[in-house]
């Protein structure tokens, strides 16, 4: 997927504090701020569907954003939106951005965030004749949050997940990495952690889980054959891969090793952890006096917390055990993870 940078790919009045978005032909309304983080900002956003575009010569546009997305399951209902704005101040940023969106084009899975539309813009910096640029990301928005924000909520109050929602949580997360493991290359999310997955709540059944933010998705295959090699890997992971969920040939790589999709089954199998306890099994080693997360990863030494009553099955804590393999030869593949939680849900959904 290209990105363009005509002037009138996105032409915007005071976005940080309400007015309106040009997004090619597209035209939306700000809301809301929904959160922010690093160079990037969220916001809720609203669809003007017969607005006249400065790209079409300032004719009405019929239809709008419906005639560009091609999965109509993917328009909202209201014309909201999720329109993410990120401030880019160098090449670096800037081919990082366009990874990303070309990444997200990849993808087409009910269980994967999908980008529904982008612009990239030059702007003017501040310094005299330097330009910077501002890239917007329009995605569905889904309102209940993160997982991490769910679990937070239900820590504060003492609740937990039933053994029935948790495993419907992992299956469908199991779904969508299963989607980018198969492709062909294959590719790794390399950042599955509670925060990058989108929780929607419904009645009587168990939330609709989806997998966001590919900015850090890499084909999974990667030959490690120098100290160089490793090195260059370790550092990338060390901006790329959120430390506590991070798998362990990526804190301390061989000179001499082949990296693929399993380092995002540790981090599922650390995201499972999480969806029943909310927080990673080893973040308790970054409260312990002279304690290492990087010891706990690498050592896979795991501490299981006291739960909801009755307690989780055992056999979760033996299928979290199972994903936390410290060597990744020995570890898991998605196929066998979806075998079996497949299987658990049918032991515990009779």
């Amino acid at each position: 997927m290209g990105c363009s940078f005509s002037g009138l790919n996105a032409l915007y009045d005071a976005v940080n504090g309400g007015g309106d978005v040009w997004i090619n032909e597209n035209r939306f309304r700000i809301v809301r701020q929904l959160g922010e983080g690093g160079f990037a900002y969220v916001f809720l956003v609203k669809e003007l569907v017969n607005a006249s575009s400065p790209a079409s010569g300032g004719g009405a546009v019929a239809g709008g954003l419906s005639k560009k997305v091609k999965d109509k399951s993917h328009l909202s209902g209201d014309g909201t939106y999720a329109m993410k704005k990120v401030l880019i101040q160098n090449n670096e940023q800037l081919e990082l951005v366009r990874e990303e969106i070309h990444v997200s084009s990849l993808f087409n899975h009910p269980n994967l965030l999908p980008l529904l539309d982008h612009a990239i813009i030059a702007v003017k910096a501040t310094q005299e004749g330097s330009w910077n640029h501002e890239a917007y990301l329009l995605f569905p928005v889904h309102l209940d949050g993160t997982l991490l924000d769910n679990s937070t909520a239900m820590k504060a109050k003492k609740e937990f997940f039933s053994t029935t929602d948790v495993l419907q949580i992992f299956r469908q997360l199991c779904a969508g990495l299963k989607h980018m493991h198969n492709l062909d290359p294959s590719y790794a999310h390399n950042d599955v952690k509670p925060g990058n997955v989108l929780l929607t709540h419904r009645q009587g059944k168990s939330p609709l889980a989806i997998l966001m933010d590919f900015g850090s998705a890499r084909p999974a295959k990667r030959q490690i054959r120098s100290r160089s090699d490793a090195l260059q890997l370790q550092e990338w992971a060390s901006e790329h891969c959120s430390a506590p969920f991070r798998a362990p040939e990526l804190w301390d790589c061989p000179s001499h090793a082949d990296i693929d999709e399993r380092t995002d089954i540790w981090s599922l199998g650390c995201t499972l952890y999480a969806i029943m306890y909310g927080v990673s099994p080893f973040e308790y080693a970054l409260g312990e006096s002279g304690g290492s997360l990087q010891l706990a990863i690498v050592n896979a030494q795991i501490k299981w917390p006291a739960g909801p009553k009755p307690p989780y099955p055992e056999s979760l804590h033996q299928f979290v055990t199972w994903m936390l393999q410290p060597q990744a030869a020995v570890r898991p593949r998605i196929d066998d993870i979806i075998i079996h939680v497949d299987k658990l849900i049918s032991k515990f959904s009779n």
